[in-house]
């Protein structure tokens, strides 16, 4: 799953780079609201690192709004059609899949539990078929049943029909029996659908998948599960008005610039183990600048919707007060950043030109630009050290992990190149990611590799520019800034998607690599077939040394979310489950 403004004053990073090896210190422990009157501001902090740990200010105090922000726009609110892990986290509120992740701190959060359906699946066929029930007396926001056939035709149109909805995974068209030949609910208007969905009365539903899956339950917590009635569905446009599953419903959606959700008066309690209805609105801003953000959070009034975590400067002034320290929670996130490397665009599709990019980055640089230690140690492979799979490996070691132009320049020669003129992607509403690139761009310059800086927005990067195949060949993009976390927490949820040649799209597209290497596509799939959990790990550890012996990507930083907690909000928790962010689906506050 993918994990703000231009690039951060030169102050700034000055001030990073002063601070970067400062680490934050564990100043106490949680502290549980009984729900008394207090509207939090002057609740001492709960120590650093604390929601990591635990439920912080737990409370089961009702009313007030707890308000979101963000620096710009989501891929989309349409559960079927995102992919960044803060919208899995956030669709929740009014989207129900299959199984979801509990609430939980750190790797607690990890534990899959039933959401919509009553138990985990039922395997059979030696893990090529999966039998799920769903819980009884389920009803969307109008009060109308929810039948396994709203969960059949949910994945029907968020995996089948690439064309309208592009932009979350494709797990289930590789999967699911025929899912090759099925062109989707709108192009097929059968009553049947595809046949590999059964559903044999309203609450049972059943996948037969062409191959053993193993981990399919991790795969039926993706917001692709939750049910979408096709009577209202209106394709690109049900982003505009969405039928709650869940505890919270739309009230208002302005396109671009705010969402509001309220209390969904048909969500039962009984049939909902999970969810409560603390807040009376939860309300979404979007395009706010990074640095308000940061301030509105620091002040106790918004939460960071991306989850990103804070920006330089205000970690700078984090990181030396105690009294702020006490109020932030740094954790890995099982996420890498990363530059992809096109495999496909001339003179990158020789695996010498690759090797020099390799060799050239000085990852210190980069490590400072993103942040400091602080924010992520410098990576060497491809999954992180939380994954399983993850095994301590640096084939492109450097001096200091600052680059090597005499091992670069050879990779050149052997390629046949003196020098290379190609251009490098990144977000423009994330100023951490543009100075990484900048300090990369800086790092090619010497090695005779000059990358010119391209930046697209977040929310269309992937639909629009980086993740579009025939965008990146006429554009000569070659070179491309990534942040990724595992959709579930294996080698498999985190590697699939990003190196399967069956997961490159036409749109929408995450293996931005394009890699496409029968060697590791046969791992991939054998992998996931593998009954034996030790046997899968050990698979996985061999397709992350494959992937960089082909150098389809530069491990730039094993990433670390440093949140700023802020006060006013009650049952903050981490979640290793969505990259280190606070769980979104109990968060209340105590502001009336």
């Amino acid at each position: 799953m993918e994990g703000k403004q231009t690039i951060m004053r030169r102050s700034a990073l000055a001030a990073v780079a002063a601070i970067g090896s400062v680490s934050l210190v564990l100043a106490g422990c949680s502290k549980a609201d009984d729900g008394g009157g207090d509207d939090g501001s002057n609740t001492p902090a709960a120590g650093a690192d604390a929601a990591t740990k635990d439920v912080v200010n737990a409370s089961t105090q009702q009313g007030g709004t707890v308000t979101y922000e963000y620096a710009d726009v989501p891929d989309s609110f349409d559960p079927g059609n995102t992919y960044y892990a803060y919208m899995y986290n956030f669709s929740r509120l009014y989207a129900r899949p299959l199984m979801t992740f509990q609430p939980g701190a750190g790797e607690k959060g990890n534990e899959l539990v039933p959401d919509l359906a009553e138990s985990p699946g039922v395997p059979s066929d030696g893990g090529k078929t999966w039998t799920y029930k769903l819980r009884s007396g389920l009803e969307y926001q109008d009060g109308t049943a929810i039948t396994s056939k709203d969960v059949k035709y949910a994945v029907e149109r968020s995996n089948f029909a690439r064309d309208v909805l592009s932009l979350g995974p494709n797990y289930f068209q590789q999967f699911l029996e025929g899912g090759e030949d099925y062109k989707g609910p709108y192009k097929d208007k059968s009553a049947e659908g595809l046949a590999s969905i059964e559903t044999p009365d309203d609450t049972t539903v059943v996948f037969h998948l062409n191959r053993a899956f193993q981990e399919f339950d991790y795969l039926v917590a993706t917001p692709q599960t939750a049910p979408v009635p096709q009577a209202k569905d209106t394709g690109i446009d049900y982003v505009k008005n969405i039928v709650s599953s869940g505890s919270y419903k739309f009230e208002s959606y302005e396109e671009g610039k705010q969402v509001t959700l309220v209390r969904n008066e048909n969500w039962d309690a009984a049939t909902d183990p999970l969810r409560k209805q603390y807040p009376d609105k939860i309300v979404v801003n979007l395009k706010v600048n990074p640095e308000t953000i940061d301030q509105d959070v620091m002040a106790g009034e918004a939460i960071d919707l991306g989850g990103t975590g804070v920006q330089a400067a205000t970690q700078a002034k984090i990181v030396n007060d105690q009294d702020l320290k006490a109020s932030t929670d740094n954790t890995y996130g099982g996420r890498l950043v990363y530059l992809a490397i096109n495999t496909e665009l001339a003179p990158f599709d020789n695996v010498a030109c690759r090797k020099a990019v390799e060799y050239a980055i000085d990852k210190v640089s980069v490590q400072t630009a993103n942040g400091g230690p602080i924010r992520g140690d410098i990576a060497t492979t491809v999954l992180p050290p939380d994954i399983p799979g993850y095994a301590e490996s640096d084939i492109y070691a450097t001096p200091d992990n600052k680059g090597d132009v005499a091992k670069a320049k050879e990779q050149l020669t052997a390629c046949g190149e003196e020098t290379i003129t190609t251009n490098i992607t990144a977000r423009s509403d994330r100023p951490q990611e543009i100075d990484a690139a900048t300090a990369i761009i800086d790092s090619l310059k010497k090695v005779g590799i000059n990358a010119s800086l391209k930046q697209y927005p977040s929310g269309k990067y992937f639909t629009d520019y980086a993740g579009v195949p025939e965008f990146d060949k006429e554009q000569n993009v070659g070179l491309m800034m990534m942040q990724w976390g595992a959709d579930w927490p294996s080698g498999y949820g985190f590697l699939q998607q990003i190196l399967h040649g069956d997961a490159i799209g036409a749109s929408g597209n995450t293996n931005l690599s394009q890699l496409d290497n029968a060697d590791v596509n046969k791992l991939l799939e054998q992998s996931i077939a593998t009954e034996d959990p030790t046997a899968r790990t050990n698979m996985y550890t061999e397709i992350d040394q494959k992937t960089m012996e082909e150098a389809a990507l530069v491990p730039l930083t094993y990433f670390k979310v440093l949140l700023f907690r802020p006060a006013n909000f009650t049952n903050l928790v981490s979640s290793a489950a969505f990259s280190g962010q606070y769980d979104y689906l109990n968060i209340g506050t105590t502001k009336k």
